[in-house]
């Protein structure tokens, strides 16, 4: 599930942290890179839990209602949606129900949210139009969960304030994380039962060594790339750079040198989009130009075998100015 998109948002944040407070201990640092990481795959299970406390909650509904209709002798409640076969699965999920006990976190803390976000769906076009359909399959349950989440649960404010109030780390993941349970839920078969599995924590141990030799290449090799960076840039201007900005370029040049199978133009391209997001209003451009001329000066010097193709180097530029003129 943790992505290098992912990673490369936690290397940025935790560079900077670490140059910000007076412990610089490069091994204590390492560990809550991880440990930010881990509260990022917490967020994925308990994203995933809270379409189970919605079912659970919409159950204990229809309980209700049944007796109340049983008493005055009504038209008992459908269940149709309480026996949506997606949820029932998800609910049974063995990895999620070990995830869960092992995070000790609960929606029971925070049930006025789920009751709010039930009240949404009985009001909500594609659950309407859901709930008038006699036979239902599970890809129908399915997609119905994925508007669901899409529409009602993806950038609801409520839930962020909820999220936040439980952990710090949350707040620059749900983005991303966000994606990744609208993934899961697409993958889900019903041959598979209780034992479908969830994203794993990490794809396989090639992005967790990512992570780890981003990160400590960025501190230990710090004064070299800020060297070459100086050497690199004689033409420009140096006082224009944030501090932020110096640490997004170490991290780059860090990425171009250790990573001999990630493209330069992929590099430029993700730390561009990370410092229209963590720096400047003018800093992605600046550093777009800086590290194209950091990637060629340490080509020309021979400081990185890695090739850099002048359609790579091209498409950055592009890529850049669309996303500019898009904002």
């Amino acid at each position: 599930m943790i992505n290098r998109e992912l990673i490369r948002i936690k290397v940025v944040q935790l560079t900077y942290a670490f140059y910000q407070n007076g412990n610089r201990n490069i091994d204590t640092a390492e560990k809550e890179l991880f440990f930010s990481l881990s509260k990022a795959y917490d967020l994925y299970n308990h994203l995933l839990q809270l379409i189970v406390a919605i079912a659970k909650e919409e159950r204990k509904r229809v309980e209700i209602a049944s007796q109340r209709a049983e008493r005055e002798e009504t038209v008992p409640p459908s269940t149709k949606f309480i026996d949506n076969k997606f949820a029932l699965q998800l609910e049974e999920n063995k990895a999620l129900l070990k995830n869960v006990e092992a995070q000790k976190l609960s929606w029971e803390d925070n049930i006025e949210v789920v009751r709010s976000l039930c009240d949404k769906i009985e009001t909500f076009e594609p659950y309407i139009e859901y709930m008038g359909i006699v036979d239902s399959s599970y890809e129908d349950d399915q997609e119905l969960w994925r508007k669901i989440y899409k529409q009602l649960i993806l950038g609801n404010p409520d839930i962020d304030a909820v999220l936040e109030e439980k952990s710090l780390y949350w707040n620059d993941d749900r983005e991303v994380v966000d994606t990744f349970v609208l993934k899961t839920i697409k993958r889900f078969k019903p041959e598979n039962g209780a034992n479908q599995e969830l994203l794993p924590e990490f794809k396989d141990e090639e992005d967790k060594d990512f992570a780890s030799k981003l990160f400590r290449a960025t501190l230990l090799n710090a004064e070299q790339y800020q060297q070459y960076m100086s050497e690199a840039s004689r033409n420009w201007d140096f006082s224009r750079l944030a501090y932020m900005d110096v640490v997004i370029m170490q991290i780059a040049i860090a990425e171009m040198l250790t990573c001999p199978n990630i493209p330069v133009s992929v590099t430029i391209n993700e730390y561009v989009d990370l410092a229209k997001i963590y720096s400047t209003p003018r800093s992605g451009g600046y550093i777009n130009g800086m590290l194209d001329t950091i990637a060629h000066f340490l080509v020309n010097n021979k400081l990185m075998l890695k090739p850099i193709k002048a359609k790579e180097t091209d498409k950055a530029k592009v890529n850049n100015n669309n996303k500019q003129d898009k904002q």
